[in-house]
């Protein structure tokens, strides 16, 4: 039996779902919300907010432990069910707002959007069942948008039980620091909590790379310091490694490396972190009678959110996308706008702003030195480093560097291309970037702007005067610290005024 009829029905209440669904409440749009767990998916729980609340905990330990040694005193304790409860307490504050906004908007919006927990089924291009303790119920609607998630990729070999063996889904099921974990993937995640787990300075962290480096796709002067951190907090980063058995024996785990060379070697820890991405959630979310194209990966093929069914669309993690939350909340709010006749301009991923919580954290804004060399770009390039930023002097941390990209034109036609910034307060630093990258505009106007003193922001204004021609420190004699090189046709060399 048909309950209601809605002008759209949200499938997943996770980052882009609720933007979704709170975008159409801006268009009056009767809107019908199902969520299948808990509101906030997992740029909540086990994602986004509870590794970064574990990240930032981590920092002040690190911070305190720093302190603490500066002055001759002795060091706090840590307690881990204290340091869990702090990320749990994040966790529900969180999810609390979400669901009381929720409530109150039903009541100031007259009903506009009805929630529902359960789990849903698109069984026609307008019908969606859903299942939950009332039973089945049948609802209507004109459109819908499939913003499922993801959850954390298995590997067939290894038997994840998240108690020995986890994924990030299993991080707060943990009741101690383990005294030595393996961590599967040296990708962003995989970092991230290899930087979290060694700044608690309780578990012996060993990080598994296939590669040379970890994180291949950024650039090395990056990763270098990155590499530098973990080993100096105790992490083995195992180079160039394959896993080539991990088994559970006596309550802990045993993994075997293969090296390049043939080479192999055993090693017991307590734990183990499987970290080798995220899957969509696509199971069982529609019947067969529904026509969703999947590419090879798993994923939604999709149209600018639009999938090859007309009035259905799919967002977030679903698509092969960039997977963040805020790139998320953009495609629930876009879809909706477009499948409602606002015809906004399409998607660009161009200008998309990042954040790696690392130690110390990486920010980006458009493309690196090494993307674009890969795309065969010529471009000119300058970095400043901590040492010479006041602001980072003033905080006693000058590991990090300012670094942006332009293109190589006429001087009077620079155009940001990209920047990254790594080091304390790397975040505050790239939204103007990112401004200047989507509206092409020109790097003149950070020269001359006025920005706070002291602050990190200031090695964006030197980088740029660097590339005029006008910069108080001078690359031709602090050569080792402010930076400024071009690349023509791959290869890559200084300039020098």
């Amino acid at each position: 039996m048909t309950k209601m009829r809605f002008d759209l029905c949200v499938i997943g209440a996770g980052p882009s779902g609720y933007a979704a669904a709170m975008r159409a409440l801006d268009l009056k749009k009767t809107v019908l919300l199902i969520e299948k767990n808990k509101i906030g998916g997992a740029g909540i729980q086990n994602g986004a907010l509870s590794s970064k609340t574990w990240w930032e905990l981590s920092r002040e330990v690190v911070m305190q432990r720093k302190n603490f040694r500066r002055f001759n005193m002795q060091e706090p304790e840590v307690n881990f069910q204290e340091v869990k409860n702090e990320v749990l307490k994040a966790i529900a504050e969180k999810r609390t707002l979400l669901e009381e906004h929720l409530e109150m908007i039903h009541t100031r919006y007259n009903g506009l959007i009805t929630f529902i927990s359960g789990e849903a089924k698109i069984v026609t291009p307008n019908k969606v069942v859903v299942k939950n303790e009332s039973g089945d119920t049948e609802y209507e609607t004109e459109n819908i948008v499939i913003a499922t998630g993801s959850r954390p990729r298995m590997l067939p070999e290894i038997p994840v039980d998240e108690t020995i063996i986890l994924t990030s889904d299993g991080i707060e099921k943990l009741d101690k620091f383990p005294e030595s974990m393996v961590i599967i993937g040296a990708g962003v995640i995989g970092c991230e909590y290899a930087t979290i787990f060694s700044n608690f300075g309780k578990t012996k962290v060993n990080l598994i790379d296939k590669g040379d480096r970890i994180l291949p796709f950024e650039d090395e002067d990056v990763v270098r310091i990155i590499e530098k951190n973990l080993e100096k907090n105790g992490v083995l980063i195992h180079r160039n490694a394959k896993l080539s058995q991990l088994k559970v024996e006596n309550g802990r785990v045993r993994y075997t490396i293969e090296y390049k060379d043939g080479s192999k070697e055993d090693f017991n820890v307590e734990k183990a972190l499987l970290s080798v991405g995220r899957v969509p959630n696509v199971e069982n979310i529609w019947s067969k009678d529904v026509k969703i194209e999947l590419d090879k990966n798993g994923f939604i093929v999709d149209d600018d959110t639009r999938t090859d069914v007309p009035n259905i669309y799919a967002i977030g993690d679903m698509t092969a996308d960039i997977a963040l939350v805020n790139i998320a909340e953009l495609e629930g709010r876009h879809s909706v706008e477009k499948m409602f006749g606002m015809n906004p301009k399409p998607i660009t991923y161009a200008n998309i702003s990042t954040i790696m919580f690392l130690n110390p954290e990486i920010a980006g804004v458009g493309l690196n030195e090494q993307q674009a060399r890969e795309k065969g770009m010529n471009y000119r390039m300058a970095s400043v480093d901590y040492s010479c930023i006041s602001r980072a002097i003033a905080m006693r941390n000058t590991q990090g560097f300012v670094k942006i990209m332009v293109t190589d034109t006429d001087m009077d036609k620079l155009r940001i291309i990209g920047m990254r910034v790594i080091g304390e307060h790397a975040s505050s630093a790239i939204q103007a970037i990112s401004l200047l990258i989507s509206m092409d505009r020109g790097i003149e106007e950070l020269a001359e702007l006025i920005h706070p003193h002291p602050s990190i922001t200031e090695g964006i204004q030197e980088c740029v005067r660097v590339m005029l021609n006008k910069s108080m420190l001078k690359p031709s004699v602090l050569r080792d610290i402010i930076v400024y090189k071009v690349c023509k046709n791959g290869e890559v060399m200084d300039i020098v005024f």
